[in-house]
């Protein structure tokens, strides 16, 4: 097996700075109040929630709410409750692997299994990120429109906000910036409770879990739209790099999978809400199929006003520059490891500007892409989830083998439950995929 490899020289500055938070843990650890225990745990907490509230970025809200409109309150809100259950099986392994290396993803990637793979790994991040990335300005350029901000101005304000926000602050405070934003996403579920839905729909939808119209094609490119905004390549290189960044080791695990479990349940119920939004204002109307997202803003706004209509948009601007920071982070960090670079959020960027420069430049291109006239903005938004699910299982097969190994994990590897519950996600993927691929080669079998 080829050895991890070290660093360069900027990595001593990283492990002060992560050795100076991990003092500060060890102190509370050490004391026996409530009060300093409510303090550990809320240290400890972070790149779970995080990962899964940026997870339901401006693609995701996009995506759900054209569920929504096209297919109603049925077959999508308890897939979106399996989809909840497995990104934390799958976000809780990267919670391990980070706490017990020490290192990121790619760097794993690289330094186990040698360069090839390490490209070819980072290649599909970092196209997966920059096609996402689109989707969040897409979302946050939408949003601010609403409110008579031109397209030029909220990209422009969405990009600043993303680089003031990586260069000058210190891991700690962005992450406690990141999660005060990421609190705006739940501002779909009082929106959610306003369209007054029927509950008993609702909780017929968990009775009778029936395929609406049929399997197909379209149905299928819903479904793995919708997977692949639960669950994307990006979330495994941030959540774990997060989690070396923040400085975690091995007795941190519990709160690590405590911190995955509390955002799965945030995302799945914020998700939830979205579709039940739109699935009680739009679906049904005529051409509710094919509503993008600004007529959806605007049936939300003609049954619960302008308020409603408010409150919808600010949730999309929030979703994109929340995913636009998780996404920038974790381009840097994947380049950073990869190419030994200063690799963390903690580095001046007087001393580690290629560390930042990769996620920055990304986020710049997007949001030029957003820009572009009469681009097919809500078909990219949809492909753009499509394209992450099919991504996935190769970085899923990564992820398994890490797990997997001994000589790494030691005592922390996988268990048995936990080998067939990520190669059943994998093989669900990969069923998708090869149906959604059938389709469209063979649309008179569906």
């Amino acid at each position: 097996m080829t050895k991890i490899r070290s660093g360069s020289a900027p990595v001593n500055d990283e492990v002060l700075l992560r050795a100076q938070d991990r003092a500060y843990v060890e102190t509370l650890r050490r004391s026996s109040g409530w009060l300093q225990r409510v303090l550990l745990a809320m240290t400890l907490v972070g790149p779970g929630i995080l990962v899964m509230i940026a997870d339901n970025d401006a693609g995701g809200v996009i995506t759900y709410a054209q569920t929504g409109a096209t297919y109603g309150i049925g077959f999508f809100i308890p897939a979106i409750l399996l989809g909840g259950l497995i990104a934390y099986v799958v976000q809780e392994m990267t919670v391990r692997l980070g706490a017990v290396t020490h290192r990121g993803h790619a760097e794993m990637i690289w330094g186990r299994y040698g360069s090839f793979w390490g490209w070819f790994s980072l290649g599909d991040l970092v196209v997966a990120n920059m096609l996402t990335l689109v989707t969040e300005f897409i979302g946050i350029t939408v949003g601010m429109s609403i409110f008579g901000v031109p397209p030029f101005a909220s990209a422009v304000g969405g990009l600043v906000a993303d680089t003031v926000i990586l260069l000058f602050l210190r891991y700690r405070t962005w992450e406690r910036v990141s999660i005060w934003i990421a609190g705006g996403n739940l501002v779909f579920v009082p929106l959610a409770l306003m369209a007054h839905p029927h509950w008993g729909v609702v909780a017929a939808a968990f009775r009778h879990w029936t395929v609406p119209g049929g399997v197909t094609a379209a149905f299928l490119f819903v479904v793995l739209a919708n997977f692949g905004t639960t669950i994307a390549p990006w979330m495994l290189f941030f959540q774990q790099s997060s989690v070396v960044d923040k400085g975690l080791t091995v007795a941190d695990v519990r709160h690590g999978q405590w911190d995955t479990a509390i955002g799965s349940a945030a995302m799945v119920v914020v998700a939830i809400a979205i579709v039940v939004l739109t699935g009680t204002f739009a679906f049904g109307r005529p051409g509710a199929g094919t509503y993008d997202i600004q007529q959806i803003i605007l049936v939300v706004g003609q049954h619960l006003g302008r308020s409603g209509e408010d409150l919808f948009a600010l949730g999309l601007v929030e979703s994109g520059v929340l995913a636009t920071i998780a996404l920038t982070a974790s381009t840097s960090w994947a380049m950073g490891e990869a190419f030994r670079w200063p690799k963390s959020i903690n580095m001046p960027a007087s001393r580690a500007w290629q560390f930042y420069l990769p996620g920055l430049v990304s986020a710049a291109v997007a949001a030029g892409i957003v820009l572009i006239p009469h681009a097919p903005l809500g078909f990219l938004n949809l492909t753009v989830q499509v394209v992450a699910s099919i991504f996935m299982p190769a970085a899923m097969l990564f992820l398994l083998l890490l797990l997997n190994d001994r000589e790494i994990m030691g005592e922390h590897v996988n268990r048995r439950w936990q080998n067939v519950s990520a190669w059943a996600i994998v093989g669900l993927l990969v069923v998708l995929n090869g149906l959604y691929g059938a389709s469209v080669a063979l649309p008179k079998l569906f």
